[in-house]
C-alpha cells in the first residue's frame, strides 16, 4: 500500500520553528518529486515548497522563501520541511504529496498522485 504520513505539526509562537516530516511507505521517494502544500480555513490549497526526484532542485513560494527549507533523506525515505521564523499567516494544514512530474510543475497540486493526511500547524501567541 502506497502511503505518505506527515508528522511534526503543532502549536508554536510567532518567531518559532517546527519541522514537518513526510514518511513514505510502499514506494521509494527518489523516483518522485515531492511537494509541500498548505490550506488555511477559507482559502485554497497553495504550494509551499517542492523538491525534485533527484533532490538537487528545490522551489519555494515567495511567502516562505528564506524561512522554510525542504530536504530529503533517501535512507529514511522521508522528506522534511524545516520552518523557521514562523508567522501567524503560516497557520494551516500542511500536506505532503508525491508525483512523477516535471520539476517545473511541482508547485501545482493537481500534478500529484499521492497525498498525506495533513498536519496542523498553528502559529499563535
Amino acid at each position: 500500500q502506497l502511503q505518505l504520513v506527515e508528522s511534526g505539526g503543532g502549536l508554536v509562537q510567532p518567531g518559532g520553528s517546527l519541522r514537518l516530516s513526510c514518511a513514505a511507505s510502499g514506494f521509494t521517494l527518489d523516483r518522485y518529486a515531492i511537494g509541500w502544500f498548505r490550506q488555511a480555513p477559507g482559502k485554497e490549497r497553495e504550494g509551499v515548497s517542492c523538491i525534485s526526484s533527484s533532490g538537487r532542485s528545490t522551489n519555494y513560494a515567495g511567502s516562505v522563501k528564506g524561512r522554510f527549507t525542504i530536504s530529503i533523506d533517501n535512507a529514511k525515505n522521508t522528506v522534511y520541511l524545516q520552518m523557521n521564523s514562523l508567522k501567524p499567516e503560516d497557520t494551516a494544514v500542511y500536506y505532503c504529496a508525491a508525483g512523477r512530474l516535471l520539476f517545473s510543475r511541482c508547485m501545482l497540486s493537481g500534478r500529484y498522485d499521492y497525498w498525506g493526511q495533513g498536519a496542523q500547524v498553528t502559529v499563535s501567541s
